[in-house]
């Protein structure tokens, strides 16, 4: 009895967030319930077909960055899994946990599960940004050894930043409310918040501007330098083969590219409102949802990005199509 009444304090505790309460005829959430539902299930399937298509194509191992991808499309995948909490509260399907709890580890999880796929973007901008200024020396400085090391380092790096979360200093980062407790009880710290900015989202992001600012800025001199090259050897068949070389790199830069910037596009409206609310300038449930589930769908994002700019992903999308086409012709 004691039980039953505890899972039905913890299933009445639900808010919604967009303001549009519980409907009688259903008794759930119904916009929340479709934009989470709907996220989860593209999140989920969308991260499992990035990391069996890397599995398909050998070719994308040949650059390091494969590395910080798959990472990447690992934390996704955790993202989309973990958004089942959520989903499975809105549908009153009780986790049997405290409303406190399941709210501070799901905030908790999905705060270092972003925190990882900001620091992999970093990463992967100094990896770029290496392999241009310093190419002669790059095979040398970047090791797969050292790699798995910087992935481990960040894994743990992102679990410690928001571990003070379960000491009473604030909200990591998770705004989504779903849970009344969380909305109410639960509040953002300007300290706390000021805490992340210092150490997180400000590095990652001074980091990617440097970088990518200046290997567009080397390769605009290397696109130069070929263009007067050509306009003084028109036929001179080196510069040419030069080119070719350098395209590729290029190529692979601009789809790392897009995808950092959609992940800071998506996740701007969120920090902004993160801070707006730690300063206590700015309280709406409604925004606090839409900004959230934004900034969450960028898990799902990154595979429809690389899936468009990268032939190579492209290629290896077509292998796994005919392998998966061809397992019923075997029985």
């Amino acid at each position: 009895l004691n039980m039953s009444s505890s899972v039905m304090n913890i299933s009445e505790h639900l808010s919604c967030p967009l303001g549009f309460g519980h409907y009688n005829a259903v008794d759930i959430c119904i916009l929340e319930t479709v934009v989470i539902v709907l996220l989860t299930f593209l999140i989920i399937a969308g991260n499992l077909t990035v990391i069996f298509v890397f599995h398909c194509a050998p070719l994308l191992h040949h650059y390091t960055t494969s590395y910080f991808i798959q990472t990447m499309a690992y934390a996704d995948l955790f993202v989309g899994v973990s958004c089942l909490v959520p989903t499975l509260s809105l549908l009153h399907y009780s986790t049997g946990v405290h409303e406190s709890l399941t709210c501070q580890v799901f905030g908790y999880i999905i705060s270092v599960l972003k925190s990882v796929s900001m620091a992999c973007l970093a990463c992967i901008s100094v990896d770029r940004y290496l392999a241009i200024t310093k190419p002669l020396s790059y095979n040398q400085l970047v090791t797969p050894c050292r790699l798995r090391i910087c992935i481990s380092l960040i894994w743990i790096y992102s679990c410690l930043i928001f571990l003070p979360s379960f000491f009473g200093w604030g909200k990591p980062g998770y705004h989504g409310d779903i849970f009344e407790w969380c909305a109410t009880s639960w509040l953002t710290n300007a300290y706390f918040t000021g805490f992340i900015v210092c150490l997180l989202y400000a590095p990652a992001a001074f980091v990617i501007c440097f970088t990518y600012f200046h290997i567009f800025k080397i390769c605009r001199q290397h696109t130069k330098e070929i263009s007067d090259r050509r306009a003084r050897f028109p036929n001179h068949e080196g510069d040419a083969a030069g080119e070719a070389g350098h395209s590729p790199d290029r190529r692979y830069a601009m789809v790392l590219f897009r995808i950092t910037s959609v992940f800071y596009v998506l996740w701007l409206p969120y920090i902004i409102y993160f801070l707006l609310e730690s300063s206590r300038v700015l309280e709406n449930p409604a925004l606090s949802f839409l900004t959230t589930w934004l900034a969450i769908s960028n898990s799902f994002c990154n595979c429809v990005i690389y899936s468009l700019s990268n032939s190579v992903f492209r290629l290896g999308l077509r292998r796994l199509k005919h392998k998966l086409w061809s397992v019923p012709n075997v029985f």
